[in-house]
């Protein structure tokens, strides 16, 4: 069966880069296949989880490539090299550049741990969005997943999922909720939706 090669970019401890590799596993993604893993910090545990899922896996930093180009050069020839048909951004710490963006225009999804317009772009990320929801007094927040554009946040919304905050929730205690109660569910079903689309 024909399958949209995946790539997913991360920075850290890759939870929805788990939560991709077993819906894979299960048959929730049936279109796309994850064929690489990048991360632009090489301490990051997402890593090691691709390597225990036998998926390629590569660094690619920043902070030695110098330049945001030569940064985003090093991304792109990486993805070119592996066939890579759609690109997931799990908790990805790094903003790309229109040049990068519009080369992969509607095949870059991101996952953001709010209901998209609320408490998303520059400086929110993390425990930030949770932190904001929280001091804001918000009885509802969620996940969203969307196209990435050149505005941080600012890509068309595929899909949303809202959680319920409850008295008493600290910023760690709603970003597990969030993760579990929306990311990991509308993560893996977006990627199967535009997975099947980009195979059509």
């Amino acid at each position: 069966m024909l399958r949209a090669k995946t790539a997913v970019l991360v920075s850290g401890g890759g939870t929805n880069l788990q939560a991709l590799l077993d819906a894979q596993n299960s048959g929730i993604i049936k279109s796309a296949e994850i064929t690489l893993v990048i991360s632009n910090n090489a301490g990051a545990y997402a890593l090691t989880r691709a390597e225990k899922a036998g998926v390629k896996s590569m660094c690619i930093s920043k902070k030695e490539l110098k330049t945001q180009e030569a940064f985003e050069d090093a991304i792109i020839n990486a993805l070119e090299e592996n066939g890579i048909d759609l690109i997931v951004l799990a908790g990805f710490m790094s903003i790309l550049s229109e040049r990068f963006t519009s080369r992969y225009d509607h095949r870059i999804l991101n996952i953001h741990p709010s209901l998209i317009p609320s408490f998303c772009g520059q400086g929110y990320y993390g425990l930030k969005v949770h932190e904001a929801a929280l001091k804001k007094g918000v009885k509802v927040t969620g996940a969203t997943v969307h196209f990435v554009n050149e505005i941080p946040d600012g890509g068309e919304i595929i899909a949303q999922k809202a959680v319920y905050v409850e008295d008493g929730d600290t910023p760690e205690t709603l970003q597990k909720r969030v993760m579990e109660q929306a990311e990991w569910i509308i993560l893996p079903q977006s990627v199967e939706k535009i997975a099947e689309q980009i195979i059509k």
